[in-house]
């Protein structure tokens, strides 16, 4: 491991939620109660880049009332600079939660139209000075298709870092039940994606973006490779593009990796996850753990280890966060999933 390293810091732009998740396994229409997380996908990123040390700026439009400081309040707990947020409108985002079993599926209900990160307006954040001393940028495919407004101001913001040279990293996060003002993504993120020096995706929103389709009868490690080679005629800074891959074995789920980074590919075995406490937020926990990797200059083998280990232990976790260290992920890599006791 490179441990001499310039300081990175990396700022984010996303709206911040609430998440009121169904306890006990109950549905919808049985719950009397909800159990509230702070969550988000930019926000899931922040809070463990900056438990692996790391600074990081999340930046969004908040209402000012006691429920956007609860949510303030718990990114700050993980040392998240939330000074550059912005104030107006006069709602937070939700979103609410029903964990699915083997049987049926989760379902999310979302409540996110105008809130106050629906309806931030252009020119509102001077990102010239928010990203003055930032050494990287991300943002994801939900913050488009939140609303038009939404999409307009990370325009903003992904033109101003490009303008500046800040390497951009985004995560294609398609969400089928967003995307309700009118436009189809694909006629809005090609051209935001287009300045993505890294990126995140899977197979099927490259192809509802981008029109890329790859055979399904051909290996995983195929179509990854060709889905590359294609995306970088829609994407000519694209230099790395990571997928998480997940699988079931019966009642166990198998979680992969594959990387392409500088002309090279790697990929990571299977890991079999026997039982998944809260998968919300392990895609974001991927994306934190391969932008570690790269900011500390780890080879291309050790950054996708590091990505799909943080997706793995998030999936150990409740609620949007994942709460771990350098060390722990350090010996999950090395020894992999553990039932003893640490003492």
């Amino acid at each position: 491991m490179n441990t001499n390293i310039p300081q990175t810091k990396i700022a984010t732009f996303g709206e911040l939620l609430l998440r009121m998740s169904v306890p006990n396994g109950n549905r919808f229409t049985q719950t009397g109660e909800m159990k509230i997380h702070v969550g988000g996908a930019e926000a899931n990123v922040c809070v463990l880049l900056s438990q692996l040390g790391i600074s990081t700026d999340y930046i969004t439009r908040l209402p000012q009332n006691d429920l956007a400081q609860l949510a303030l309040n718990e990114l700050q707990k993980y040392k998240v600079n939330t000074t550059n947020c912005i104030y107006g409108g006069e709602r937070l985002g939700l979103y609410f939660v029903e964990a699915g079993n083997q049987i049926r599926q989760s379902q999310v209900i979302y409540d996110r139209s105008n809130s106050s990160f629906a309806t931030i307006g252009e020119k509102q954040i001077n990102w010239e000075e928010v990203l003055s001393d930032a050494t990287h940028f991300h943002w994801s495919g939900i913050s488009p298709g939140v609303s038009h407004e939404a999409g307009l101001v990370c325009k903003e913001a992904i033109l101003a870092a490009h303008k500046k040279g800040i390497p951009i990293s985004s995560d294609f996060n398609f969400r089928s039940k967003l995307w309700q003002y009118g436009k189809h993504p694909s006629e809005i993120m090609p051209e935001l994606l287009h300045y993505s020096t890294i990126t995140v995706a899977d197979l099927d929103s490259v192809e509802i973006y981008f029109g890329i389709k790859t055979d399904p009868k051909e290996s995983e490690e195929n179509r990854f490779q060709k889905t590359f080679e294609l995306l970088k005629s829609k994407m000519p800074f694209l230099k790395t593009l990571a997928m998480s891959f997940r699988k079931s074995d019966g009642p166990a789920h198998l979680y992969s990796g594959m990387l392409l980074h500088d002309g090279n590919f790697y990929q990571t075995k299977e890991n079999k996850i026997h039982l998944v406490t809260d998968q919300i937020g392990s895609g974001d926990a991927f994306t934190a753990g391969l932008l570690y990797g790269l900011s500390h200059q780890l080879s291309g083998q050790e950054c996708i280890d590091w990505a799909v280990a943080c997706g793995v232990i998030k999936q150990s976790i409740p609620g949007d966060f994942a709460i771990t260290s350098p060390a722990e992920i350090s010996h999950f890599i090395k020894n992999g999933s553990s039932n003893r006791i640490n003492r």
